[in-house]
Order: structure tokens, then C-alpha cells, then sequence
């Protein structure tokens, strides 16, 4: 069958093509800013029976270097309805074109296929889900989303446990501190910055100190389970060759 207008596929299965393809196809006179809405009034319905597809496009004109082109993704029943109303030679060929697309379509071995492509779509999505997981699989994905957040000197004993990176609280406190990740100095040295307890890294726990001089409150940097992933992924990285 010859191909008298490109036909696509989306992402719900249904046949779709260009509303400007058809328009040039049927040979209408009338520009197609003005026929598509046209159309539109024998009851189509805009994200159910097409979608708009609005792109820009370079120009000659130093001063509007962009215009915008509109065009539509239309399905494949629409576009027969639209064949219909035209009236024409080029009308009639287009819908009976349309016809012999969806019998195909709804052929045993397009059935298939497309189960098949379904199934292989199914298995990329897999495949790049494990890809994304990947560094949690060496730790537990659980760690990451629970809210078992630990202190600085708990996570550098898990990392020697795990890994046998012998960094220490201290030490790791240091290297937190050079890595941005914590206050260098002030009364909120070794607390963790706040754009990193926003990104769910660490939480600040506040403990009151009875003094004779009065309450005091001290903060404990926690490593959160998310935290952990990232900074160990990291300590990895720079300490085992």
C-alpha cells in the first residue's frame, strides 16, 4: 500500500498524522490557520480527537528572527470524518486511503507486533530503571527512603563495615566541611548547610545542655538515609582505587 500520507503511532497506540499533511494532501484552498478550526466546529474535541503541536522556526527578519508554526496531530478517525466532509476527489481517496490504514492496523500480524513492540518498550523501561537504581543496590534501596538518619560518626563506622574506608568521625567531619557540605566556622561550624538539608541529605537534631549559666542548645548533624547513598557513592569514588 502506497503511503499517501505519513502515519505515526502515540503513546496510547493510536494512529495519528499531521493536520497540516492532510490539508496539503486534500489540496484545500483555504490557508490552514483558518480551515483547522473550521474542521474543529463539526464537534472535535481538542487532547481527545487531536493535539496542537506548536514549534519555532528561524527567519530571514534580523527583527522577529523566530515564527511560530502550528500544527495538529490528529487521529485516525478524525481525519477520516474530515476526508468525508470535503467532498472531493481528493477527499474520497484520502478516506478510502484511511481505510485500508486501519484494516491493516487491526490485522492479526499488526496485532501482534504490536504487542511485541509493547513488550520491548516494557523491557527498555526496565532496563533503564534498574540503570537508574543502580546505586542503591550496593547499600539498600530502603536506606534511602527511610528516615533512619544516623550521626557523622555512626555513618563513618557503617562506611569502614561496608567498604573498608577508614576515614573516622573527625576526619570525615573535615572532609564534609572541605566538600561544602557543612559550616566551616562560627557558632554553626559542622552544622550542614541548608541547601543540602533541603535536598534531604541531613537533618539538624537539637539537644538542650542545663548549664548553672542557663539552657544551652547544641545541634547533632544526622546523616540522612538518602545522605548516606550519595556521600557514600562519593566517598567510593575517592577513596577505593
Amino acid at each position: 500500500m502506497n503511503e499517501l500520507i505519513p502515519t505515526s503511532q502515540n503513546e496510547n497506540g493510536d494512529i495519528t498524522l499531521s493536520g497540516r499533511e492532510l490539508h496539503e494532501f486534500l489540496e484545500v484552498k483555504t490557508a490552514y490557520k483558518d480551515w483547522f478550526p473550521r474542521m474543529v466546529e463539526y464537534g472535535f474535541q481538542e487532547n481527545i480527537d487531536f493535539i496542537l503541536v506548536a514549534q519555532k522556526r528561524a527567519t530571514n527578519n534580523p527583527r522577529n528572527p523566530f515564527t511560530e508554526f502550528t500544527d495538529h496531530q490528529i487521529k485516525l478517525d478524525m481525519a477520516k470524518e474530515i476526508a468525508m466532509i470535503q467532498r472531493s476527489v481528493r477527499g474520497k481517496e484520502a478516506r478510502q486511503y484511511f481505510l485500508q490504514v486501519e484494516k491493516m492496523w487491526n490485522s492479526p500480524e499488526m496485532i501482534i507486533k504490536r504487542a511485541m513492540d509493547f513488550q520491548q518498550k516494557k523491557i527498555l523501561q526496565l532496563e533503564t530503571q534498574i540503570h537508574e537504581e543502580k546505586p542503591y543496590t550496593d547499600f539498600g534501596k530502603v536506606v534511602a527512603i527511610s528516615d533512619g538518619a544516623i550521626s557523622v560518626g555512626a555513618f563513618a563506622k557503617l562506611i569502614y563495615e561496608k567498604h573498608g574506608i577508614n576515614i573516622g568521625r573527625n576526619k570525615l567531619m573535615q572532609w564534609l566541611r572541605d566538600k561544602g557540605y557543612l559550616i566551616k566556622q562560627g557558632r554553626e561550624k559542622n552544622n550542614p548547610k541548608q541547601n543540602y538539608i533541603e535536598q534531604g541529605l541531613f537533618k539538624v537534631s537539637p539537644t538542650i545542655i542545663s548549664r548553672t549559666e542557663g539552657d544551652v542548645q547544641s545541634n547533632t548533624t544526622l546523616v540522612t538515609g538518602k545522605g548516606q547513598i550519595k556521600l557514600m557513592e562519593l566517598l567510593k569514588g575517592e577513596f577505593i582505587r
